[in-house]
């Protein structure tokens, strides 16, 4: 007989009701009136459920009690009813199987019966042929095997999990001692189930833990019934590994352990990796020093312990003289070598507690711990530049190198870790300057005059993020005809501490800075985006923006500088004019010259301003194709006084007029410096005599009030 444990107790398997059965072929038998025998006394009475079945037709002929409360039907039902209305196998196999039961000595069945609630419940059912009035019956005892098929099922995955776990798995009574290992232990441990058996736990002790270690590790099995942790457990041919390990106690109801379970798996590898990346974390793959993450923890450190003791520590950078020609001329496995040679000797002559780094191509960094002054240094200083020269053999190549060494020191330097570092470097670049193989402390003097100069560069980038920057506009005008013509937008930092200040007192500051690029592409949004709101008020004023030398000799000035117009459609060709100083075209003539073009390509008209105050000059004219040349305010203040200024203004307005090109005055301050101007030739400028630089917001008012007194 088969049994199908695929099928689920308790479900019903295309189970149809009793009254949807098709009626048997067989007609039932009439129930047998039992006589007064001891067989049907127990029969009724049986706790044991039983029935009488006719192995011909397969119909119940007899139930008990015990039956009835069973499958859920009354005795008189059951009777009236055949098994193939119970049990769930096909008509074809109950014949054969009943066809089996009617045999002497058969063997048990296992079946599947339907209660009258439709559920499914596993049976074994003991059969055997009897004899009752001149016919041959089957006697079946049926007993509910449910629960014991569940329970065998999770028992045999259980043991399926135990034997096919990757994790070593090892079960210990009380005291310790191995009642059982699956496959995996003996995998991982060396050790075959025979040899361990009833052996206590600790034939794994590696030794590396402390007895702490492990009076936590009972303690927390002991008061939490379960420990996780990692430990170093020792294999059978005495070999260390490394394994993550979960172990729980099993209770009683009672509280009572009866057994530990121990789940563990080998992570030897994942250690030896983390270990790894720890090293390549910290040190240096090449020579085995420190590299820069573990010299800042050192540095760190270092300026703790000496704030707390009041005491000092020397920062030494150095960097290989003619280390690049090693690798050039006998290449980099040479260098290489060479590198880890070098490094071995200076670290030898270090004193214990400091500490000598690489951080990168031919550079180390030595940290030289209780060294109050810089004679003390000296002698440490003198031996690892020695050390840094010494002659190195490799091959049969005789291969010498030196130092340049730049020195600071802690406290007196009072800067970060990463700036002790940036003043070490500068100083070893002093060094090389003078000469190489040699040491150059750094200048702290020096350096606080560049540090106010970086504060005082970070409160302005730091004011460009607050917007506390604001542009005014100066307009410009046609001295004969009295017309607007533009107006140049001037930037102004509007103070939270100090008020409104002018260029003068902070663009200086920014002249080699990248901030002003930065600061430079704000001031063209700014007057862009002015431009097209007084269009929508119906005020048409071409701006004119200085652009310093620093942005304008970027490689990329001219893609960004399109770019910032994209964003600005409302900006017509000749509404943008862009100033630069003649001394900003001086850098590189013939790029500036590139770009004027390209921009002019674009509808930008460009002018020179402060011409005459460079080395002006004819070439300068004719390679650079500028709309307007601006005079410098320092000729006009004094044109009426200094016959040289007004030969000097009469010569650039004769230039301007020979190549075509406009002339402005700025500065002019009177009428009779107007008036002079209009004489020479001049028709266009701008001043204070005409208006200040104002706010946007005034311009409109400006204009509303020159037209009205009869201006243009």
């Amino acid at each position: 007989m088969r049994y199908d444990k695929n099928e689920s107790a308790g479900t019903e398997q295309n189970a149809l009701p009793p009254a949807m059965l098709a009626p048997l072929q067989t007609p039932p038998v009439p129930r047998l009136r039992p006589p007064d025998s001891p067989f049907h006394k127990v029969f009724e009475k049986n706790l044991s459920v039983m029935l009488l079945i006719d192995p011909i037709s397969g119909n119940i002929v007899e139930a008990n009690q015990a039956a009835a409360n069973f499958y859920g039907y009354r005795i008189e039902q059951l009777v009236a009813m055949n098994i193939s209305q119970i049990n769930t196998r096909s008509l074809a196999e109950i014949n054969r199987e009943l066809a089996q039961a009617a045999q002497p000595n058969c063997h048990r069945f296992l079946f599947r019966h339907r209660l009258a609630d439709g559920r499914i419940r596993d049976v074994e059912v003991s059969p055997s042929p009897i004899e009752s009035h001149g016919r041959r019956l089957i006697f079946s005892i049926i007993n509910d095997v449910t629960e014991r098929l569940l329970t065998e099922q999770r028992l045999n995955l259980l043991a399926s999990v135990f034997s096919h776990s990757c994790e070593g798995i090892m079960i210990t009574d009380p005291a310790g001692l191995i009642a059982d290992v699956n496959t995996a232990f003996e995998e991982i441990t060396g050790y075959r189930k025979d040899e361990v058996l009833g052996k206590p736990a600790r034939l794994l002790k590696s030794r590396r833990q402390k007895a702490e270690f492990f009076a936590n590790m009972w303690h927390a099995l002991q008061s939490a019934g379960h420990w996780q942790g990692e430990v170093w457990n020792r294999r059978k041919d005495g070999q260390l590994f490394a394994a993550r390990k979960t172990i729980s106690a099993i209770r009683s109801a009672q509280g009572v352990t009866s057994h530990y379970v121990a789940q563990f798996s080998d992570i030897t590898q994942s250690k030896e990796r983390e270990r790894q990346l720890r090293f390549s974390a910290h040190y240096d793959d090449l020579t085995g020093l420190p590299n820069r993450v573990l010299l800042a923890d050192r540095m760190s450190q270092a300026m703790t312990q000496c704030t707390r003791r009041n005491s000092a520590f020397a920062v030494a950078y150095l960097d290989l003289d003619g280390f690049k020609s090693v690798n050039d001329q006998f290449g980099h496995a040479v260098g290489d070598r060479l590198l880890q040679m070098v490094a071995r000797g200076m670290a030898a002559m270090l004193r214990e507690g400091d500490t000598l780094a690489r951080i990168g191509g031919d550079e180390f960094v030595a940290v030289l711990l209780d060294v109050p002054d810089l004679a003390s240094c000296e002698p440490l200083i003198q031996r690892l530049l020695k050390a840094a020269a010494e002659p190195v053999c490799i091959g049969e190549r005789g291969i010498t190198v030196s130092a340049s060494l730049g020195l600071t020191m802690f406290p007196h330097d009072d800067g970060s870790a990463e700036q002790l570092l940036r003043h070490a470097d500068q100083a070893m670049y002093q060094a090389k300057l003078r000469g190489k193989n040699r040491y150059q402390v750094f200048d702290t003097g020096q350096e606080r005059s560049v540090r106010g100069r970086n504060e005082i560069v970070e409160r302005i980038r730091l004011a460009l993020e607050r917007q506390e920057f604001v542009l005014h506009y100066q307009p410009k005008v046609n001295l004969r005809t009295g017309a607007v013509v533009g107006v140049e937008a001037l930037i102004r930092w509007q103070s939270p501490e100090r008020g409104l200040l002018p260029p003068a007192t902070f663009l200086p500051v920014l002249e080699d800075d990248p901030l002003t690029i930065k600061l430079g592409e704000w001031v063209l949004h700014t007057a862009l985006t002015q431009l097209a709101h007084w269009k929508s008020q119906g005020i048409h004023l071409p701006i004119s923006v200085n652009v310093g030398a620093r942005q304008l000799n970027e490689a990329d000035f001219m893609p960004r500088l399109i770019g910032i117009l994209d964003r600005h459609p409302d900006c017509a060709p000749g509404e943008l004019e862009i100033e630069v100083l003649e001394t900003s075209a001086l850098a590189d003539l013939h790029h500036v010259g590139q770009i004027i073009a390209g921009c002019r390509a674009r509808g930008v008209d460009f002018s020179l301003d402060d011409f005459g105050t460079g080395y002006s000059s004819l070439t300068h004219l004719k390679h650079l194709q500028v709309s307007w040349i601006k005079i410098d305010r320092s000729f006009v203040s004094d044109m009426l006084h200094d016959a040289n200024d007004l030969a000097i203004l009469e010569g650039v307005i004769g230039l301007a007029a020979a190549f075509r090109r406009k002339v402005i005055a700025e500065g002019v301050e009177n009428a009779a410096q107007a008036e002079a101007l209009l004489a020479l030739g001049c028709e266009h400028a701008q001043g204070y005599w005409i208006a200040r630089p104002m706010p946007p917001h005034e311009i409109a008012e400006w204009l509303a009030t020159r037209t009205a007194l009869g201006g243009s």
